[in-house]
């Protein structure tokens, strides 16, 4: 997700989700009456997933912080008036109201606060250095006891005169004493559904609960069957409940009864953060045992995924929608098209495509969110049947009218962190079809040569407070988002924040990703917004996932850098310029705008305006691009292109256009290093995602109009071969390589099936198939207008397969040697150099040399890496190369090669050092072991 992208995570009304889960009581099946004499059925079959016990809706700021379990820091409050005191209230009631100028009311427990001079120890002050200043504030020295059950109770904090009454009150934000007065048990604890021998212990973490009991049912649908009261574990916070076997597969949901600030002391029904399955639409949490025999499909022991990733440079991945992959693949049985089971059909149009490209060389399917997601009802959700003219209106009319009802979503709302989706499988009511399919979908990947990855989204939730869909702040109010300093949660990401700062949200998101690897056998994860997590979370968790699994777990992820944390104001982040020396990978902008042109969100004004590398800058100016430019604006962004080459290392030094030896980090890139990674595996290089544009839309735009649909492909050839040419882990998006469009939509993340389609039979990439959501991208439509109906930019049938082959080839070249995939810095240092570069050079052309010299798996002595973005040949030379018999790498050599111009056109003189590169065309050289002299060997000369 990009760090611009205006995207929400769609709900749907609250009122409409709460009576889904209304259910029949039914008598004779409970032991007790509640307390408050409510009839225990009630409290699991009630239609309210909130019944307030005590209403309290005085709200006020979170000002003050808890810095640890006794310490608290009142930001803004700086001076301390004589005579007046500080105070904090308590209520297990809920009943504190506080008005300024009265006496606070409703007070159960009050504890004096001392005043403490000077500052708080080191590792408070580098926790809360974000914390603006205020007065430091001490809790009298009680039983440690004493402070947790504090926690349990309506708190405010407040300042009084001497006369008792209230000049200033605000509440307390929770986290810093959570951690201290609870984590350090907690963290250690297994959580969710635990299985010891014959019976279930299921645990909560809800140190602020007053009470926990659990809801047990039968099955998906029916009335609840037994209500057991948890039992609290004082030390931990966590509550939890031992059943016997017989609950396998037995729903369930708690029924949390907590203070939520601005309600009251309320009920919370409420299903399990640590859930690993759910009923439909995620109404209840299942009780499954993941390494139940029955939950796993034929030969799911012995699956394991294919050797093809050694080092994480290896790694060539394919971004893939469940969804997208089969929803309009006819050769695909109709009832699992959009579903997981689609991938098992093994001689499916789609599973062929994907089989190809695993034979080409691509090692990796990373799958967009298949967590349990908030934005797509899982049973009976819609699919409109949009048509109209290439630039109508009506189809993207047709797809919003039913937006939040449709089966399409792409998916990065979560709600169940640790649950598959429902809405791709078979049967979506019955908790088992979804763990037992997603099983078999990554068994059929592995099998058909790929590895599995994932796309993980733990910086925000779909929903929190008490909305219906918010889950962890209905169990713990304040502690799992991120708050700003009035209490409010954040929302950079586009949703509402998590603090994965927190050791339990961080428990949380290390136990999940292990889950996923160990349970569904996921080889490498790719995280949203990556930059709004610590680096310190994420370096612990991908060692604790080695230590635990025995095998090297790849992540990868945005590290973007912006928000409420940016450039570390709550703490390190998991950002470019931080994650050096970790392995993990970013995904590198540098490159991505280099090769398109322009940015990720390019207004009106720009999206022609800003050419790129590939798409005209200089040698094909548009109507509209900015006029005087010159070769030197061309030479600096060529530039750009040969650090993403470099693996965008920080030391890597290049002549730059200017003449002067500069190391990559001190080349700039905006306000930012251009190099910004300490070893190849933590660059992602990439021309095209599931964000923004894709790659032939973006090009629509900035292509001058007249250049043909064959050219166009042509270009978007050129793009993937940047890529696959790059030091680094290669990334491409499914369906660039057969042109993809989507009819020019810039953010199709609930823009339906219609605008997000594949097609496998490659007859069309459905450009030209009506305006875009207005919402995200009404700003262009007076120029999608003129460009969708354009004949140019209708590629036919022969375009597509031509990309489609020229890629595969690209992905062979790659697979073929270990040099185009270096594992280490000190190798690119040794071995990547480049000529044709300074002031003088012929900017249209990059042109490389690596030296494979002792290099294993290298197949070549040397390979010299040559593309021109021109629309005429061009030629360089380089006088070190002289005297040696470079040819054809092999693949250009092969008759069924896609692209012919290799062959046909380009030419090598050896005595010279000298190469003819064709227009528009990426290739590669190379001097086999023991190769040498004059004699050319090209077949045309």
């Amino acid at each position: 997700m990009s760090s611009c992208l205006k995207r929400s995570a769609l709900r749907w009304l609250t009122t409409v989700w709460a009576g889904a889960c209304l259910l029949t009581p039914s008598a004779g099946l409970w032991a007790q009456p509640m307390q408050d004499g409510t009839a225990s059925a009630d409290i699991c079959n009630s239609q309210d997933l909130t019944t307030v016990l005590q209403a309290n809706a005085h709200m006020h700021a979170a000002q003050a912080h808890w810095l640890d379990g006794a310490l608290m820091q009142w930001s803004g409050q700086t001076d301390r008036v004589s005579g007046h005191t500080f105070s904090l209230l308590a209520s297990r009631q809920s009943r504190l109201q506080v008005q300024a100028g009265r006496p606070a009311e409703g007070v159960e427990q009050r504890w004096p606060l001392s005043t403490i001079a000077g500052t708080a120890s080191s590792a408070v002050r580098q926790r809360f250095a974000f914390v603006k200043p205020g007065l430091l504030l001490q809790m009298p020295d009680v039983p440690a006891a004493t402070l947790r059950e504090l926690h349990e109770q309506q708190t405010l904090l407040v300042e009084e005169d001497p006369q008792g009454r209230v000049v200033a009150a605000t509440r307390l934000q929770i986290a810093g004493a959570l951690d201290a007065l609870f984590a350090p048990a907690a963290h250690k604890l297994s959580l969710g559904p635990q299985f010891q021998g014959k019976g279930v212990r299921l645990s909560l973490w809800a140190p602020t609960a007053q009470q926990v009991q659990l809801c047990l049912y039968p099955n998906a649908t029916a009335p609840a069957s037994q209500l057991h009261s948890l039992q609290r574990d004082a030390a931990s916070g966590v509550w939890s409940v031992k059943l016997p076997a017989n609950a396998m597969g037995a729903y369930y949901r708690f029924a949390v009864t907590v203070h939520v600030p601005g309600v009251g002391r309320v009920r919370n029904l409420v299903t399990d953060p640590y859930s690993v399955s759910l009923s439909a639409d995620s109404r209840r949490s299942q009780i499954l045992d993941l390494n139940d025999p029955a939950l796993q499909p034929t030969g799911w022991i012995s699956d394991t995924p294919p050797a093809t990733v050694r080092q994480a440079t290896d790694m060539v991945i394919y971004e893939l929608h469940v969804r997208d992959f089969s929803i309009s693949d006819e050769s695909v049985p109709t009832a699992d098209r959009g579903k997981y089971l689609a991938f098992t059909h093994g001689q499916s149009r789609g599973m062929q495509h994907l089989k190809a490209l695993a034979r080409a060389g691509l090692t990796d399917v990373h799958l967009l969110p298949v967590f349990d997601l908030a934005s797509v009802p899982e049973t009976a959700c819609l699919t409109p049947r949009p048509s109209g003219s290439a630039n109508s209106e009506s189809q993207q009319a047709a797809v919003q009218a039913v937006a939040a009802q449709d089966c399409f979503n792409w998916g990065y709302d979560p709600f169940h962190f640790n649950a598959p989706e429902g809405s791709y499988a078979s049967d979506a009511q019955d908790g088992t079809r979804r763990v037992i399919e997603l099983r078999q979908m990554v068994q059929a990947l592995h099998r058909a040569g790929l590895r599995v990855g994932m796309d993980m989204v733990y910086n925000h939730t779909s929903a929190s407070g008490q909305h219906a869909q918010s889950v962890l702040d209905r169990i713990v109010p304040g502690y799992y988002q991120r708050l700003n300093d009035q209490g409010m949660v954040e929302r950079s990401t586009c949703c509402d924040n998590t603090a994965t700062e927190h050791v339990m949200m961080e428990k949380l998101m290390s136990d999940s990703v292990l889950l996923w690897a160990r349970h569904y056998k996921m080889d490498s994860f790719r995280f949203d917004l990556m930059g709004h997590q610590p680096r310190s979370a994420m370096v612990r968790m991908q060692k604790r996932l080695g230590k635990a699994l025995g095998r090297r777990i790849d992540f990868i992820g945005e590290g973007w850098n912006f928000g409420e944390v940016a450039d570390g104001a709550r703490f390190v982040q998991a950002s470019q310029l931080s994650l050096n020396g970790t392995g993990i990978g970013t995904f590198n902008d540098r490159l991505r705008d280099a090769v398109r042109g322009g940015s990720a969100s390019d207004t009106p004004e720009r999206i022609q305006a800003d050419q790129g590398y590939i798409s005209g800058l200089v040698l094909q100016p548009n109507a509209q691009a900015r006029s005087g430019q010159t070769p030197q604006d061309l030479m600096k962004v060529a530039d750009q292109i040969r650090a993403g080459l470099a693996g965008s290392l920080r030391h890597y030094t290049l002549t730059t256009a200017t003449g002067e030896q500069r190391a990559l980090q001190d080349i700039p890139y905006g306000h930012q290093p251009t190099g910004y990674t300490q070893e190849p595996s933590e660059v992602v290089n990439y021309t095209e995602n599931h964000d923004n544009m894709t790659l032939w839309d973006s090009l629509a735009f900035k292509l001058p109009r007249a250049t043909s649909a064959a050219e166009r492909a042509r270009v978007q050839v050129l793009g993937a071969a940047l890529v696959a040419f790059s030091q680094g882990v290669a990334y491409f998006h499914a369906g660039q390589d057969i042109l993809r469009s989507k009819s020019l939509d810039g953010n199709s993340y609930d823009s339906g099936d219609w605008f997000n389609r594949l097609d496998w039979t490659y007859q069309t990439n459905h450009f030209g198939t009506g305006l875009p959501p207005r919402q995200d991208n009404g700003h262009l439509y007076p120029l999608m207008r003129e460009l969708l109906p354009a004949p140019a930019l209708q590629p036919s049938p022969a375009d597509i397969a031509f990309a489609r082959d020229a890629f595969r080839d690209l992905l062979k070249i790659r697979a073929s040697s270990t040099l185009l995939r270096l594992p280490t810095a000190a190798d690119i240092h040794q071995r990547l150099r480049f000529f044709n570069v300074g002031p003088t050079q012929n900017p249209a052309v990059i042109a490389a040399h690596l030296n494979g010299k002792g290099l294993a798996g290298a197949n070549f002595d040397e390979m010299v890496l040559l593309v021109n973005v021109d629309t005429r040949s061009h030629t360089v030379a380089d006088s070190t190369l002289q005297g040696k018999a470079y040819q054809l790498h092999p693949v250009h050599l092969d008759p069924a090669a896609a692209d012919t111009r290799p062959v046909q056109s380009a030419r090598h003189d050896a005595a010279s050092g000298r190469f003819e590169v064709p227009a528009r065309t990426a290739l590669v050289y190379v001097l086999t072991a023991g190769a040498s002299g004059a004699t050319p060997t090209d077949p045309q000369k």
